[in-house]
C-alpha cells in the first residue's frame, strides 16, 4: 500500500470543499455572506444629497450657510448626517452591497451606519437583508443596482442627484473579463480537482511509477487552474477596491476588500501545490525508485 497517497487525498478533498465554498459563498442570505469578493459601502452617499442643498452656489441657504459659526455648524451637520440616512432608507437604497461570485447580497448596518462616540467600529455588525438570483457568468454591477433601487423608490432622484462618480462604473466595466473568466476558471478547477481525487484513490493500492505520474499530471492541471483563478481574482479584489476607494471616496463611496475570500481560495491553491509535491517526490523518490537503484547495483564491480 502507498501510505503517502493519503496525503494527496486528504489535501484534494479539502480543496475541493473549499473551491465549492468559494463558488456558493453567499448563493442565499443564511450561507456565507461575509465571505464575499468586495463589500461596497454606499451608507453615506445620500449626505450628498443635504451637503449638496447647504452647499450649492444656488441654494439661497448656501450664502447662509457660510456665516454660520463652526461651533454651531458641527451638531448641525450631524443632525443633517440623520436626515441623510433617513433619507436612504426612502430612497430605498441599502447601506452595502456585498458582490461573489454568483450573485450579491446587500443590508443594512447595525446598529449605526459608522462609529461615533459611544459605538466603535467593532461594534457594528452587518445585517443582510437578501441576495440576488444567481447567475453565471456573473458581473457586480452597483450602478444598475442602485439606479433600479432609486426608481423602485419612486422620489424621482437620480444617480445624477446623488453625485455618483461614473468613473466607478467604467473602471469596473474594463475587470468585466476578468470576473468572467476567474468564474470559468473555478469550475474548471473544481472539475479537475475532482479527478485528481478520484485518480488518487486507486494510487493508494497502486505500485510503480506510473500511478504517480498520471496523478502529477492531473495535479498540475488543477493547481495550474485554482492557482489562476485565486490570482485573477485577487487582482479583481485590488484593482476593483482602488477604483471604488479613488473614485468613490468625494461621494462617500467606499469598497473593503474581501480578505476571507482570499483566505479561502489560496488555501485551496495551497492545498493542490502540496498534492504536486507529494506526486513530484513519489515519482522522484518513492519506493519503486530505490528498488530500480537496488536492481542496477552489480556484484562484478565488487568482485
Amino acid at each position: 500500500m502507498r501510505f503517502l497517497a493519503i496525503v494527496p487525498i486528504l489535501c484534494c478533498t479539502a480543496a475541493l470543499i473549499l473551491s465549492f465554498l468559494c463558488l456558493f459563498a453567499g448563493h442565499k442570505p443564511s450561507f456565507m455572506t461575509d465571505y464575499p469578493i468586495m463589500t461596497l459601502n454606499v451608507s453615506r452617499l445620500p449626505e450628498g444629497l443635504v451637503n449638496s442643498t447647504l452647499e450649492s452656489d444656488s441654494s439661497p441657504l448656501s450664502s447662509l450657510w457660510d456665516k454660520v459659526p463652526s461651533g454651531i455648524k458641527d451638531p448641525i451637520e450631524g443632525a443633517a448626517n440623520s436626515v441623510a440616512s433617513s433619507i436612504g432608507e426612502e430612497l430605498g437604497i441599502e447601506d452595502w452591497y456585498s458582490a461573489h461570485l454568483l450573485d450579491f447580497c446587500y443590508g443594512q448596518y447595525t446598529p449605526t451606519e459608522s462609529p461615533n462616540a459611544t459605538i466603535s467600529a467593532g461594534d457594528i455588525d452587518k445585517n443582510v437583508t437578501g441576495c440576488s438570483n444567481q447567475t453565471a457568468m456573473f458581473h457586480f454591477d452597483p450602478q444598475q443596482i442602485i439606479e433600479d433601487a432609486l426608481n423602485k423608490s419612486g422620489t424621482g432622484i437620480t444617480l445624477d442627484d446623488l453625485k455618483w462618480p461614473e468613473d466607478i462604473q467604467t473602471g469596473l466595466d474594463t475587470l468585466r473579463v476578468v470576473s468572467v473568466t476567474a468564474f470559468v476558471l473555478y469550475c474548471i478547477a473544481i472539475a479537475l480537482i475532482f479527478i485528481a481525487l478520484v485518480a488518487a484513490l486507486p494510487a493508494l493500492f497502486a505500485q510503480g511509477r506510473l500511478a504517480a505520474c498520471l496523478n502529477w499530471m492531473v495535479g498540475i492541471l488543477a493547481f495550474l487552474a485554482i492557482g489562476l483563478a485565486s490570482a485573477l481574482i485577487t487582482a479583481l479584489i485590488v484593482k476593483g477596491g482602488n477604483i471604488v476607494n479613488e473614485k468613490g471616496n468625494p461621494v462617500g463611496v467606499e469598497a473593503h476588500r474581501g480578505n476571507k475570500f482570499l483566505a479561502l481560495t489560496w488555501a485551496a491553491t495551497g492545498l493542490m501545490f502540496i498534492t504536486l509535491l507529494v506526486w513530484s517526490f513519489e515519482i522522484c523518490c518513492g519506493p519503486h525508485s530505490r528498488r530500480a537503484k537496488k536492481n542496477t547495483y552489480s556484484p562484478a564491480k565488487h568482485g
